[in-house]
């Protein structure tokens, strides 16, 4: 079964194309990576695909509903959640609070309602200990670990991560990896775009690699990073 499904998605700004007919879907259950040099066009298709971006031509279905003109906030509330590159918390809350906000308006219900459920996040992210110390207070792999947290505190069907491993040492990297690892065993489909190959590979099924807004390429990760247009793209950048 398809969890999310895009055809022939497309987005300009002026002259600039960042996303070219775009078709590609992910299963339930799937991990899916998304490798391209900078300037591909990796987190407008992560706008796209929440709505944060609306797109100018093409479909995107979500568990088989169009979901295409919907609001970023329509499908957050269908299933949809996602981290960013730069961890941007509420530095004055603590770490729970943080997670209650995310929980209560990512699924629209109650505080009260959601306590439990916080809390067992932050078990499964490593920052139950942390839970009331302050988010400005944070260290990096922490404020890594709680936007993974804000993410998952959505409920979402459909987990998009974007470059969470990015500037984290080898030891770190590798924790955070351990807990995304956990997090899909479980279940839950996830679309990640990372820099760090062997950070991705080590969880996905499945590459796509963008390049100027359009897909080269798609499919199991030693078979796509053994292209020679792969290859190409990635000259000279440090993989």
């Amino acid at each position: 079964m398809s969890i999310i499904a895009l055809d022939s998605v497309s987005k300009s700004f002026g002259a600039l194309k960042v996303a070219d007919a775009i078709t590609f879907e992910v299963r339930a259950g799937e991990a899916l990576g998304i490798i391209g040099p900078n300037g591909a066009g990796k987190s407008s298709l992560f706008n796209l695909i929440t709505g944060n971006l609306a797109a100018d031509s093409g479909s995107i279905r979500f568990l088989d509903e169009d979901v295409t003109r919907q609001s970023a906030m329509q499908r957050c509330l269908k299933g949809i959640g996602r981290s960013f590159q730069i961890p941007q918390p509420f530095g004055k809350m603590t770490v729970f609070e943080n997670l209650l906000v995310a929980a209560a308006f990512g699924q629209g219900r109650s505080e009260r309602a959601v306590a439990m459920q916080a809390a067992e996040i932050l078990e499964r992210t490593g920052l139950l200990g942390r839970a009331n110390v302050l988010a400005d207070s944070l260290s990096l792999l922490e404020r890594k670990r709680l936007e993974l947290a804000r993410a998952l505190a959505t409920d979402p069907k459909l987990l998009l991560l974007d470059e969470i491993a990015g500037g984290l040492t080898e030891g770190e990297c590798g924790q955070l990896v351990r807990t995304i690892r956990d997090i899909h065993a479980n279940g839950t489909t996830i679309i990640w775009i990372e820099h760090v190959l062997h950070a991705l590979t080590s969880v996905v099924e499945r590459l796509l690699v963008l390049d100027f807004g359009k897909v080269i390429g798609i499919g199991e990760p030693a078979s796509i990073m053994a292209s020679p247009q792969v290859r190409e793209i990635y000259l000279g950048i440090e993989v």
